[in-house]
């Protein structure tokens, strides 16, 4: 079986490959009544399209999104909300050399492993393109959530780390850094990449704000492990931290503790977060945080010994438009990600507890 659904009571699936006609995502579960329109959908897909600056991949695709069922006069119906995106502006051409050998540290190798075949036109599913139909559906699933304000940024590049944080300035710089010293940084450090055939990493932070305290459950469906499963399965993701992460490896049991005081609604106000606003898989009412790796790119012009698929010993330099920093794009991804897990699991917790 291969799974390309995600969530519980708020669903969706994508389809399409990079090199396909269109690509798209099914999301069912939505409740009925919500205003729902393209344009409420093309701002988030705008912020993830390719070639706006020459950070990213200059592959020219408009993401043009079609709602193609589920509405009803700028009503969701409570029916499956069909979502569709033309590719435009494919070049196969650019993939001779990848259906000759496997890209290393791609998915070549392992979906011919998998599947006995596999389609080199971008790498099909395991694209990055795919993504695309996680932010339409995330901009669905934060119509659910009109409590939560989901806001992610790129804390981190090529080892280099954002130290100042202006919330401002997120939307101001290409990179999605809240620090204008730190772009301007990442801004030699990509150029540089990309000239000498390389790519770079790079860490997403994002906080969600305004989650209630009790969504999430114990043990098989905790809020923690629903999202650190959600962000491992964006395209290049490596790592995922809740909270402190690693770090509350490091610290005692005293500093760890997020102390609590008697607050003046009667709600436990915290003196730190180091939980990430999660305890026992379960929401806190602080502010959700976790932080993502994403991998260098793994196609690069700089030639990498690999093999065949007839098991032959070669070299391989991938041609064609890619993103010198994966990472960057992968903003909006996380804030989708982040907007499917939330929404599942306020609709979870409304069918348990009622509320």
């Amino acid at each position: 079986m291969s799974v390309n659904s995600f969530g519980r009571m708020f669903r969706f699936t994508s389809w399409g490959e990079s090199h396909g006609p269109a690509l798209g995502a099914v999301v069912d579960g939505c409740p009925p009544g919500l205003a729902l329109a393209e344009a409420d959908i093309q701002p988030w897909l705008d912020r993830r399209r390719p070639g706006q600056s020459r950070f990213t991949t200059q592959r020219q695709e408009p993401d043009a999104v079609r709602i193609l069922s589920g509405v009803y006069e700028g009503r969701t119906t409570g029916t499956p909300i069909s979502l569709m995106i033309d590719n435009v502006d494919q070049r196969s051409r650019d993939y001779a050399e990848v259906a000759r050998a496997y890209r290393p540290g791609h998915a070549d190798y392992a979906y011919d492993a998998k599947y006995g075949l596999r389609d080199p036109r971008g790498g099909g599913r395991s694209s990055a393109r795919e993504t695309a139909a996680r932010v339409a559906a995330g901009a669905v699933a934060r119509l659910v959530i009109p409590e939560v304000r989901i806001r992610a940024w790129v804390s981190e590049l090529g080892g280099d780390a954002a130290t100042a944080f202006d919330d401002a300035e997120i939307d101001a710089n290409p990179f999605f850094c809240p620090d204008a010293a730190a772009a301007a940084r990442w801004e030699a450090m990509v150029d540089a990449a990309r000239k000498a055939g390389s790519s770079l990493g790079a860490v997403v932070t994002c906080e969600a704000v305004g989650v209630p305290a009790g969504w999430g459950a114990p043990l098989y469906a905790k809020l923690d492990a629903e999202l650190a499963g959600a962000m491992m399965s964006i395209n290049a993701v490596k790592g995922v931290e809740i909270g402190d992460g690693f770090a509350a490896a490091r610290l005692s049991g005293e500093s760890n503790a997020d102390a609590m005081r008697p607050g003046p609604d009667g709600q436990p106000v915290f003196a730190s977060n180091h939980a990430g606003g999660i305890a026992g898989g379960i929401a806190t009412g602080q502010p959700v945080r976790l932080r993502v790796a994403f991998k260098p790119t793994s196609s690069i012009l700089t030639p990498v010994d690999t093999v065949t698929p007839a098991g032959d010993a070669t070299q391989i330099a991938t041609r064609g438009r890619h993103d010198p920093c994966v990472g960057i794009r992968g903003v909006p991804v996380v804030e989708a990600m982040m907007a499917l897990v939330l929404a599942d699991q306020k609709l979870l917790h409304r069918a348990q507890t009622g509320r």
